[in-house]
Parts: C-alpha cells; sequence; structure tokens
C-alpha cells in the first residue's frame, strides 16, 4: 500500500469552544478551507493540532471526523505520537480502521529511549496498523533523536516512506538525502525550506499553511515542480519574518491559531496549560502577516526582485 507523502501537508488546528470542548463544525470548517486552498494532504492529531492536550477518546474522534469531512479528496494522516507505546498502537490501528490512509510516528516524548528502543516502538506501530508512516523527528521536544541506528532498522519495513525532520540541523538533512534517499525528505524545519528543497524533499509539514495555504504552495510549486530556485529565494525572503516571529518565545501554537483567526478561520483558543497572545503579540503577528503576503505576491509577480 502506497501513499502520496509530496506536497504542502498542513497539520490542521484543533478549534477550541470558550467552553474549551472540541468545535466540532469548526474543525469540519478548517478541513474544508484547507481542501478549497490546495494543500495536497493534512495531519490530524499533530503538535499544532494540540494532540497533548487531548484525551485519547478526542484524537480518535477527531480521525472519525477528518475522514468523515475530507471523504477521500485529498489523503488524511493521523498523528499517533504517544510514550506509551500501548497508546500509540491503540491510536495506529483506530486510524486505520477508521479509514485513515498513513499515520505521522514521532519519538515517545520524555521517555528518551535508545536508537533501538525508539525503533522497536515505530516498528511495533508499524506491524499493529500496516499503514505508510511518515516519521517525525523533533529530538527538541521528544528528547530522541532519530539517528542512523533507528533509520537503519525502521528502513527493513516498505511502509516507512518519508520523515519530517524537525531538528533544525543542517547536517542531518545532509545525512537524510545522501545516506537515506528511499525515505521522501519532508521538511519539517520552515526557517530552512529552501534549503530542504534544493537538496529534493518533496513534502513541507508546514503549520503557518492553515492560514497562508497559497503563500506556502507558491514556495513548494516554484521549487519543487518548476525548479525556479531564484523566485523560490524571493518567495522564502518574504516568508523568513513569519518564521522568526512564530518561533520566538515558545508561542508557536498561539501564534498559528491567532493566524488563523485573523483569516476568519474558527481557531478558537489555545487549550491549558499554553495561554493567548499579548495584545503586542499579536499587534506585531498581524503586521508580519500583512507584510508577507503583499511581499510573496509581488515575488510571483516577478517585482521588486532583489540579488542582495
Amino acid at each position: 500500500m502506497t501513499m502520496l507523502m509530496e506536497g504542502i501537508v498542513t497539520p490542521v488546528i484543533t478549534p477550541f469552544r470558550e467552553d474549551g470542548g472540541i468545535d466540532r463544525p469548526g474543525f469540519g470548517r478548517m478541513l474544508e478551507h484547507l481542501i478549497s486552498q490546495g494543500v495536497h494532504s493534512v495531519v490530524v492529531g499533530g503538535s499544532t493540532g494540540e494532540f497533548y492536550a487531548q484525551t485519547i477518546e478526542e484524537r480518535v474522534e477527531m480521525m472519525e471526523m477528518a475522514v468523515d469531512v475530507v471523504r477521500r479528496r485529498i489523503p488524511v494522516m493521523a498523528g499517533v505520537s504517544a510514550s506509551r507505546t500501548e497508546d500509540a498502537v491503540l491510536l495506529a490501528e483506530a486510524a486505520r480502521d477508521r479509514g485513515i490512509e498513513g499515520l505521522l510516528v514521532g519519538s515517545p516524548p520524555y521517555a528518551s529511549p535508545t536508537q533501538k528502543e525508539n525503533a522497536l516502538h515505530a516498528l511495533r506501530i508499524d506491524r499493529a496498523a500496516g499503514l505508510p508512516i511518515m516519521l517525525y523527528n523533533y529530538p527538541h521536544r521528544t528528547g530522541a533523536d532519530m539517528g542512523p541506528e533507528f533509520l537503519s532498522r525502521v528502513s527493513r519495513s516498505p511502509r516507512f516512506q518519508a520523515i519530517k525532520e524537525s531538528s533544525g540541523d543542517i547536517d542531518r538533512l545532509h545525512l537524510l538525502a545522501r545516506d537515506y534517499p528511499h525515505i521522501t525528505l519532508a521538511c519539517g524545519a520552515d526557517d530552512q525550506a529552501l534549503e530542504f528543497f534544493v537538496w529534493g524533499a518533496r513534502a513541507w509539514v508546514c503549520a503557518a499553511s492553515n492560514f497562508l495555504a497559497a503563500e506556502h504552495i507558491a514556495l513548494y510549486e516554484a521549487c519543487v515542480l518548476k525548479g525556479d530556485f531564484e523566485m523560490g529565494r524571493r518567495i522564502m525572503k518574504a516568508m523568513l519574518p513569519l518564521m522568526t516571529t512564530l518561533e520566538r518565545g515558545g508561542k508557536f501554537v498561539h501564534g498559528v491559531k491567532f493566524g488563523a483567526r485573523l483569516a476568519g478561520l474558527p481557531a478558537g483558543a489555545t487549550r491549558r496549560p499554553l495561554r493567548s497572545l499579548t495584545k503586542e503579540e499579536k499587534r506585531e503577528l498581524e503586521q508580519v502577516i500583512r507584510t508577507l503576503k503583499t511581499a510573496v505576491r509581488q515575488a510571483v509577480e516577478g517585482e521588486g526582485t532583489s540579488h542582495g
């Protein structure tokens, strides 16, 4: 079984009501919006979706809702990260049973497994679900790096088809591109998207595409479909201030949800322990987004070209 793990992959946000419950109609509208904007696939239950603040039952319900709304118009992946292997397996089996087409598998947070232990964890999920898998390497959050020993072990299964690399380590990008060409490379470090595409990445898992899908698609199309890296540099230069603003201060999901609300989308607030942005942070982000949209449009149209 294969799955197309290419293009702009949006880890969809989870809208919450004021009372903290899941805004189910809002979640449906988010998915319809992303489909209408042309993203290539979505992930439900990713860190941008605040899976860590949801119960297992809620995470399974989100899978059901996503499948019901999307109706196979684009592929749907499910994040199944969990500290307990048993929970990750339960989520993976639930995803398979509900018609999800692929899994996003991260290292078990806080457990700090060895390379072998981490690989056995991933392989257990693989055997349980039998679905295509995109690995998710984010050692800053999980405390475990998917190194060469891990990659060699999981590569024995053909279902490990892609890796979202979020370490921010450029040497990791080189390692994956050089030594693991059979694993599709997906950018998970937004400020390195251009570098990922230069090194052959075919996918970008990007949270800000929740509210700026067209701009993210523009960079993907310029670099991957057209091979126009001059345009890619212009677009990337326009997008970097947003990436810097979102990453600064540990308020990434807060910023993504605020950006979605600015776009008129039903984002809702973040769940505890996360709180909202300050008024100053909101003003700054709003200005950055407004400037970005204009700058990307000019870059695509070839205006304001800079060779500096």
